[in-house]
């Protein structure tokens, strides 16, 4: 059940909400690993 409601989720958002998400989500990585390294050093 949960399952298809992902599933039905993904395809109402469509390719282009995935992308931004997961373009986000990279961000996201990308200011924490740069932070860490910044308060590392």
């Amino acid at each position: 059940m949960v399952k298809q409601s992902w599933k039905k989720a993904l395809k109402g958002m469509g390719v282009g909400a995935f992308l931004f998400f997961f373009i986000k989500g990279l961000v996201w990585l990308a200011i924490f690993f740069g932070l860490a390294q910044f308060v590392g050093c």
